[in-house]
């Protein structure tokens, strides 16, 4: 008898089975553009068509982009895996006519694209700021570690456990808000979200123990999670083809310097007001942000247009409004594929293996940099809790620098020789921009760790070699994302998602080991084996650039894909050729069903019916 069947090994046989009904699907939504230009209306446009469509020259991290347009692993089923009806569909696809299929216009005012100028760039401020907020307030606490442990005992390991509660939460809350934002779109997820992490903050501010800041700050992470997981891909919802690599440049600012103005801000709080108004300080920006956050309408292309199809069979008593979202996902299933296929992939994929070892192990030494900068200046330098935070200023310069120099990237990238089948650069393009973050992140750091000691080398060299450090970090980190989106095309927003709560764990568990390791090996020891692992790491993007074609042509999951990928496209283009056959059939007044067939009617009245049947049907 055979056993229970692995609910991964289910879904991927269901993804293969439906293929061909969505493909049927989507190639009559893509034909019935034409006759709607006969009748003067303007042809329907998906909103997937705006991701899809960038040029190569203008914007090559836009695999990256399309990845983040949705908000979690389960958005790819609406291309290749398991549908099931919901309540507002309507019957089998054949029963869905094309003429009533709810979609945005060139001039729609519901499509996100088209809002205001000045209500967008409202909405990526709002998502910004608040972004930033939750990534501050990861950081903000290493601070006030000295005040915490003065009033409640404890070792500097214990007190640094608040931050690893903290992106341990982060990478939990990673896998339940982004499903969530799915089912019932990014508003009002983000609200309800930011509303419970900005209240539980207020326990950190009257806390009677470490250990109650320590379990609350997991719990926070967890809802402050939403905007790590959506807030880019609501800023891509916005954004046009021509202007996207800007705006997602200009959102990016501050999340990425979250880390760094954390330790900045917070030192001069602590120092002249305690540790309590630390967290009463992020009690009151988190409570803007939260404000800022009902201010944006819902900008999810799927959920807008499920509402307007709703809308539209309410107002006009007719049920044959669709739109292709009404088929999704059952709950059970969004669940299945956000908790298993993320993990699956990671341990299944050595792609994932190199790359989510490489990406991790930076982000940790980036987090133990929040502990060993202030035992280098705090301690051995004897600068105070908010000069001691400025240190971090070289680290922030260089994330600057490196999302600024966005065009220099952008051209290194173009220059890569295209791929002759998709005329676009490959994935590969984009290792160039990795090796050079993978060198610098090793120069900076090894750099700082034999310059920061002994107190007769002026303070400035190592702060100077911060900016190296960051911005390797920064372009490991954007075109490291860019790379796996590239590579694994629907099943970007998986890879990804694994990536991230792994990456959020390393960062969450090294900074413990930092105390302990300072102590015993000094300073410039401690940071020069650090140096030498990121070192060790430069091989990676090199490995990728010369053999990532060769490396992922062996991939399982890539393999499946390509090869779904090209049923499709023999799919599409039967479906294209039956319809041109049909078309042009029924131009010249023949019996289409019947020549499709290859029967010859046997009396004139069945040929009637036949040719009667077919035109009543278009």
């Amino acid at each position: 008898m055979a056993g229970p069947k692995d609910p991964e090994k289910q879904l991927d046989e269901e993804d293969m089975g439906e293929s061909q009904a969505i493909e049927t699907r989507n190639m009559s939504h893509v034909d019935s553009s034409e006759p709607e230009e006969k009748h003067g209306r303007s042809p329907r446009r998906s909103p997937r068509s705006h991701a899809s469509n960038a040029s190569d020259d203008s914007d090559p991290l836009s695999p990256l982009e399309l990845a983040l347009s949705s908000p979690s692993p389960g958005a790819e089923a609406y291309e290749v895996v398991t549908h099931v009806r919901t309540g507002t569909s309507i019957g089998s696809t054949a029963s869905r006519p094309p003429d009533f299929e709810v979609d945005f216009e060139d001039d729609d005012p519901e499509d996100p694209r088209n809002w205001p100028l000045w209500y967008r760039s409202w909405t990526v401020f709002s998502i910004s700021f608040t972004c930033w907020v939750v990534v501050f307030y990861s950081t903000s606490y290493t601070a006030s570690e000295p005040g915490l442990i003065e009033e409640y005992g404890g070792s500097t390991t214990t007190a640094t456990l608040g931050v690893t509660t903290y992106l341990l939460g982060l990478a939990a809350g990673t896998l339940f808000t982004a499903p969530a934002s799915e089912l019932y779109g990014r508003r009002p997820v983000y609200i309800i979200c930011m509303v419970v992490f900005t209240l539980l903050i207020i326990p950190c501010c009257l806390a009677t123990s470490l250990a109650e800041i320590i379990v609350v700050r997991f719990f926070g992470a967890m809802f402050g999670a939403v905007m790590i997981v959506n807030s880019a891909g609501t800023v891509v919802d916005i954004s046009t083809e021509e202007y996207r690599g800007l705006v997602l440049s200009l959102w990016s600012i501050a999340p990425l310097n979250g880390p760094v103005t954390g330790p900045v801000i917070g030192g001069f709080v602590y120092q002249y007001l305690g540790w309590r108004w630390a967290n009463w300080l992020a009690l009151i920006l988190a409570g803007v942000g939260t404000l800022c956050m009902t201010t944006p309408k819902e900008t999810y292309a799927p959920i807008i247009l499920q509402q307007k199809a709703a809308r539209l069979r309410k107002e006009t008593n007719d049920e044959r409004w669709w739109c292709r979202y009404d088929m999704k996902l059952s709950k059970m299933a969004l669940i299945k594929i956000n908790l298993i296929r993320p993990f699956t992939f990671s341990f299944t994929e050595p792609i994932l293996w190199f790359f989510n070892f490489w990406l991790s192990l930076v982000y940790g030494i980036l987090y133990l940099c929040f502990v060993a900068y202030p035992i280098v200046f705090s301690e051995h330098r004897g600068w105070g809790p908010g000069i001691s935070g400025l240190s971090f200023v070289g680290i922030g310069t260089g994330t600057m620098i490196a999302i600024l120099a966005e065009p220099f990237w952008r051209k290194i990238i173009n220059s890569h020789p295209k791929d002759p089948e998709t005329g676009r650069v490959p994935p590969e393009a984009t290792a160039r921009i990795m090796i050079i973050g993978a060198i610098l992140v090793p120069i900076g750091q090894l750099v700082f760790s034999w310059t920061c000691l002994p107190e007769t080398i002026h303070w400035s060299i190592p702060i100077v070699f911060g900016i190296p450090f960051g911005a390797g970090n920064s372009l490991s980190f954007i075109y490291g994302s860019n790379y796996l989106a590239g590579t694994y095309g629907i099943y970007a927003a998986s890879a990804l998602a694994g990536n991230a709560v792994i990456r959020s764990i390393f960062g969450g568990l090294l900074p413990l080991a930092g105390p302990s390791m300072y102590t015993a090996l000094t300073p410039q020891w401690a940071g020069t084996l650090l140096g030498l692992l990121e070192a060790l790491m430069i091989p990676i993007p090199i490995v990728f650039y010369k053999y990532g074609e060769r490396i992922r042509g062996k991939s399982r999951v890539i393999r499946k894909m390509r090869e779904d990928q090209e049923k499709n496209e023999r799919r599409a283009a039967r479906t294209k050729r039956r319809k041109a056959r049909q078309q042009g059939q029924e131009n010249s007044g023949e019996p289409g069903i019947m020549n499709e067939v290859g029967e010859r009617p046997a009396t004139g009245d069945l040929e009637s019916g036949a040719a009667g049947t077919g035109s009543k049907g278009r």
